[in-house]
């Protein structure tokens, strides 16, 4: 399995305080760890955005990655709930 951020997440990983930073580096290291452990509550978009899954990193935060085949996972944004469906 290969991770990539792309250079969006990257400057909103920056952004973020470093108590949410490690939280989203927990999350992204449990996922890679096990991906269908239900305290990620992992999920597939639909409509428009339907080629995206999502990571809860807190109650608000979000982690939005895409699937590029079977051994990458694209990271593209990390966000709050309001931000993304808003």
């Amino acid at each position: 399995m290969t991770i990539r951020y792309s250079k969006k997440f990257r400057k909103q990983y920056q952004k973020l305080t470093p108590k949410l930073q490690q939280k989203t580096t927990d999350a992204i290291k449990l996922w890679s760890q096990k991906p269908n452990d239900k305290s990620l509550r992992l999920h597939k978009l639909s409509g428009k955005m339907s080629r995206f899954h999502i990571i809860d990193v807190t109650g608000d935060l979000r982690v939005l990655y895409e699937i590029v085949n079977d051994e990458v996972y694209l990271y593209q944004m990390i966000s709050t709930h309001s931000q993304l469906y808003g």
